[in-house]
This record gives C-alpha cells, structure tokens and sequence, in this order.
C-alpha cells in the first residue's frame, strides 16, 4: 500500500492523518522533523575529507585527504553525505532498508536534499545531471521488494526535477562486506556490476559526457561507490561521478 502511494495521494493522507516528526512523533506544520529534531541530527559539517567525506574532529583549513584516501584510488570525484550514521538517522535508515517502513522514503529523501548545498555541487547546474542508484542483486531487490536507493532517486527527482535512470544492473550477489578488509571488499565487487541495456537503461551512449549523481542510503568504506563509478565511467564514459548518501558510516 505504502509503495504504491505517489506524492499526491501522500497529500491527501497528510489532511486526514496529521504528520508526525520522524524522531519524537510530536505534530509538525509541514516537513519530516519538528525544529528541535531536525536542530538535533547529526549533520555532517566541515571539516571532512574532501574525497570520502569522512568527518574530522578538529581544526583544518582547506580541503584535506584523509589517510584512508591517501594513495588510494577511488574511481568517483567525491562523496557527500547528508548526517552522520548515528542515533535517530541511523534507525530510521535502518527501518526503510530493512522494516520496508516506505514511508519515510521522503523524509530521507529531504535529507539527501543537504547534500546538494555543497559547495562543489551547489554552483552547478543540476538539472543537466543524472541521479543513478546503487542497484541490488535481482535475487534481494525482489526479496526485499524494492531497491531503497532507487526509492530515494524517485523522491529526489520529484523534489529537484533532476532526472533519475536506473543505469547500472548487480550482475552477481556477493558475500556482505560487513567484516571484510578493504581489499576483500574491492575484489568481492569486481565485476559485479554493469551498465543496462535496452529500453530505460543507458548502456548505449546515454551516460556519454554525462555528469552523474550517485545515491544510496549510507557510504562505508566506498568500495561499492568506486565499483559502480568505474562502470558509469570507463564503460559509459560518465564525465563525472559525485556520490551521495543519507548517511556516513
């Protein structure tokens, strides 16, 4: 039911159904969080990583490289997260990834709306780019019943008009990267992914020159973002790749 709502129908509800803060549930006027909450997330805030966005507690100037960046190629430009992966954000990312609560699709979707204030992104002109999902297996998207970085790509369109095409395909499941090294995790994802073809896709030339956006829910390591990067890249010859994500883990 939740999954077949679209924007206007979700209006409606709002009316009869009063909308609640997705932190405290007290009533909100308009938006996903209530001043105090939304005052209280954890954003992520200068100074951070200028490739990874890892945060830094402490005083720099300028732009940085943090030392897991350091001598490491990554195949993206940079990435930007909205929050840190802490507290209220974190369960809530946690609830529509794996609780199917779609209804706060929008809501995070609202957050990643943070990250394109930044200011490498906030002089461009969005509305040439593409937002692109991390894709999953066609074994867990249908297990799961959707792909939630392709939900938050839905939302972001409706709110910015910054087109959104699902342009890659996972061509193999791989083992969870959840207690893998680095290196572990590049070579489980070699491979794995691949530009699609045929109607909707942009496996024909339709990523050529481009400037791609791509979204998922939360950035670790960046191994899977450098992955779907090289493919958008190398073999769609993407001019450049900037990773967003709700959260920074």
């Amino acid at each position: 039911m939740q999954r077949l709502l679209r924007p206007g129908w979700e209006a409606v509800v709002d009316l009869v159904f009063p909308r609640l803060c997705c932190v405290c549930q007290g009533p909100v006027g308009e938006g996903w969080f209530c001043e105090g909450c939304e005052d209280a997330l954890p954003w992520v805030e200068e100074p951070y990583c200028g490739v990874c966005g890892e945060v830094y507690e402490g005083a720099v100037e300028g732009e940085f490289r943090c030392m897991n960046c350091s001598g490491r190629r990554l195949e993206f430009d940079f990435a930007v997260a909205a929050c840190r992966a802490e507290g209220a954000v974190r369960e809530m990312v946690h609830r529509f990834k794996y609780e199917r609560r779609l209804h706060l699709r929008g809501a995070l979707a609202c957050l990643l709306m943070r990250t394109l204030e930044e200011r490498r992104l906030a002089g461009e002109d969005l509305g040439e780019w593409l937002l692109v999902p991390v894709p999953l297996h066609a074994s867990r998207e249908a297990d799961r019943e959707y792909n939630q970085s392709w939900e938050l790509c839905v939302r972001l369109s409706e709110m910015t008009g910054i087109r959104a095409v699902r342009a890659l395909v996972r061509t193999r499941e791989t083992v969870q990267q959840a207690g893998l090294d680095r290196e572990e995790r590049l070579r489980n994802l070699r491979g794995a992914f691949e530009l699609r073809r045929g109607r909707g896709g942009c496996g024909d030339g339709g990523l050529r020159g481009r400037r791609v956006l791509l979204v998922d829910d939360v950035f670790t390591t960046g191994a899977t973002a450098s992955e779907c990067a090289r493919v958008l890249r190398r073999e769609g010859e993407a001019e450049k790749v900037v990773v967003i994500t709700v959260t920074r883990g």
